[in-house]
């Protein structure tokens, strides 16, 4: 019997007991998980309560059953903290700071995964509006970025088809995405707004981060525009829930490090 945590049902007690194993190191993450029936020998109960036990572990993000291949401790999610200050947008991984987004990620990657030209779906017409043109008018990316070879985030970016060379919504490079139009529209971008907000995830943007539909993102909008003030790219990416944390910092004086006069416009 388990030496349990918490009181109650007993898949819960075992639910508790392989929890501690996980936290204590007994069960290191990546590894294998005993099989149901060593589990439901080790805890002298039958396979369906500690399948109960299991199924409660996976909703707690605690492991992940590889169907065919066997049940995982989970790795430690790749977690992303974003400043949000009104002079530098910039993005933290373990104490360090860089102006390009989720780039600093160990083997971060962002890749064009569809291209849309002139669609008139609802985000389509709501990008639009925010850069003053007719949404036929516009070219979407949809891309995904990846860290350590897993999906991170997925992200859509809409620019006036004019503006874009030819070739260049085809390339399926890795690249801050945001910094190539930059560089193709010839126009240096700052930031003009952005928003931050929480969505379910929709069948497309749960199958690119595979994840099940109806899971918790995070969405950071916003429109860039030229020194002038034109819009010129409007930006919405979407991060599941547990991979990043936006932090708001209230004193205006520059960190130890950082450039006091510096405006990034990385994503």
């Amino acid at each position: 019997m388990p030496t349990s945590r918490s009181s109650g049902p007993l898949y819960l007690q075992f639910a508790d007991e392989i929890q501690e194993r996980i936290d204590t190191g007994q069960y290191p993450a990546g590894s294998r998980l005993p099989s149901e029936p060593e589990l439901a020998a080790h805890f002298g109960a039958n396979r369906l309560t500690v399948r109960q036990a299991i199924a409660e572990l996976e909703r707690a993000g605690a492991i992940e059953i590889r169907r065919g291949v066997g049940t995982f401790v989970r790795r430690p999610v790749v977690r992303a903290t974003i400043d949000v200050n009104p002079n530098s947008a910039r993005l933290d991984v373990d104490g360090r700071s860089t102006p390009l987004p989720v780039h600093d990620l160990e083997g971060a990657e962002e890749r064009t995964v569809e291209v849309t030209v002139g669609s008139d779906l609802a985000p389509d017409r709501h990008a639009a509006e925010h850069l003053r043109l007719p949404a036929g008018a516009l070219t979407r990316l949809d891309t995904l970025i990846t860290a350590s070879g897993r999906p991170w985030a997925v992200s859509s970016y809409w620019v006036a088809t004019r503006l874009l060379p030819a070739g260049f919504a085809e390339s399926t490079e890795s690249r801050n995405t945001t910094v190539a139009v930059a560089e193709a529209i010839g126009i240096e971008l700052v930031y003009d707004w952005r928003s931050f907000s929480a969505i379910a995830a929709d069948i497309a943007d749960a199958r690119r981060l595979g994840i099940g539909a109806g899971s918790p993102l995070l969405v950071r909008e916003g429109v860039n525009c030229a020194p002038d003030g034109r819009p010129a790219l409007y930006v919405r990416r979407r991060i599941h829930g547990e991979n990043a944390s936006y932090v708001l910092r209230y004193r205006t004086w520059p960190r130890e490090g950082e450039d006091p006069d510096g405006v990034d416009a990385g994503d």
